[in-house]
């Protein structure tokens, strides 16, 4: 009821306002705490799903030989979703935040979109979430190139399906870089970003709520312990377990590499995730909340001419909601999850009308 949505007028912000306006989950009640958006982070990060949900893994090897993994989810027993219409599911890509950490929160949104008839998947980085690493490299936060490679995959092993995408916090990064330099060979026909960063290396430099940063930085060290052997040759891996903040855990993997050396500035004119992003060619929900911690104030932290200027860039804002957050009483228990399968399913209702439209014989 309080949120806002801005965007350049035009035939789809129309459908897309009266879409959203008719969805009950935008209109549920307040959670407890609604003025804690620190908590509320804090619960989205460590609290589990319930009941856990059954993955199914692939791992596809890329042009370097280096591993990503694709879950499949297929539901809290092992069974599998139901396609609902007679045409063919909807495969929606999951990516987690830029650390890897697969939250309560994005397997909750898969779980509800694998109710209603999508085929939800989760995108691994190299070297995350149990994804072996085998080459000296991981993915810098805004190179969309295994990403890409993903998504072809799927559309060729679903090429009927519409294929859509949604990121979760810093995630989105990867996200946004990759609709900007894809344009219109992206391959999807919308997407969606939770609680976005658009700014990466302002949020680097400025800094985040230490309840948030500490619990990410010793899930990637964790993870990069595992290979330290393999990743001496290419960074000083003693540095890079020493580090004390996600900014100097960056700079140890990407910038003081022991072959290509680069400067902070220069890795981030390749990987800032907007660098493209008038180039981006299909609708993209971005859910904000003004009370977000992780992000900053959204004077700053937020790209409005871009929503303003941009016929493809949607700005759900609301006033509270913290970071992924979202919360409400009852089932879900997060209305974002809501906001962004009822966008999902606006856009595939506005396509299919104006694929019927121009399939139309014109009258004589």
């Amino acid at each position: 009821g309080c949120c806002r949505l801005l965007c350049k007028p035009s035939a789809l912000a129309q459908h897309l306002v009266r879409s959203l306006g008719r969805s009950a989950g935008l209109w549920g009640g307040h959670w407890l705490w609604p003025r804690w958006p620190r908590l509320q982070m804090l619960r989205q990060l460590l609290k589990p799903p319930e009941p856990e949900p059954a993955v199914a893994r692939e791992l596809l090897q890329m042009p370097d030989s280096g591993l990503v993994a694709l879950d499949w989810l297929v539901g809290p027993w092992g069974g599998a979703a139901g396609g609902g219409g007679g045409g063919p599911s909807p495969v929606l890509l999951l990516i987690p935040n830029a650390a890897g950490q697969v939250t309560g929160g994005l397997l909750q949104l898969g779980l509800r979109a694998l109710e209603r008839g999508f085929l939800p998947v989760i995108f691994n980085r190299r070297g995350h979430n149990g994804c072996p690493l085998t080459t000296p490299r991981l993915q810098p936060f805004g190179d969309p190139g295994d990403l890409r490679e993903a998504v072809t995959y799927l559309r060729c092993r679903h090429p009927a399906a519409l294929l859509l995408a949604v990121s979760e916090g810093s995630g989105s990064g990867l996200l946004l870089a990759y609709l900007g330099e894809s344009g219109s060979s992206s391959h999807l026909a919308a997407a969606a970003c939770v609680s976005p960063i658009f700014c990466g290396r302002d949020w680097f430099e400025a800094g985040m709520p230490w309840l948030y940063e500490w619990p990410l930085l010793l899930h990637l060290k964790r993870g990069l312990s595992r290979y330290a052997g393999s990743l001496a040759q290419a960074v000083d891996v003693d540095g890079l377990l020493g580090s004390r903040s996600l900014r100097e855990l960056e700079e140890a993997l990407f910038c003081r590499t022991r072959s290509r050396p680069t400067s902070w500035e220069a890795y981030w004119e390749r990987n800032e995730p907007l660098r493209d992003a008038d180039e981006a060619a299909v609708p993209v929900l971005c859910l904000c909340s003004a009370d977000d911690p992780v992000r900053g104030p959204p004077a700053r932290s937020l790209p409005l001419e871009l929503f303003r200027s941009s016929p493809y860039f949607f700005l759900l804002l609301t006033p509270r909601g913290g970071h992924c957050g979202f919360p409400r009483r009852g089932p879900g228990h997060c209305w974002g999850h809501e906001a962004v399968l009822e966008f999902f399913r606006a856009m595939a209702e506005f396509l299919g009308a104006e694929e019927r439209r121009k399939g139309l014989p014109w009258p004589r």
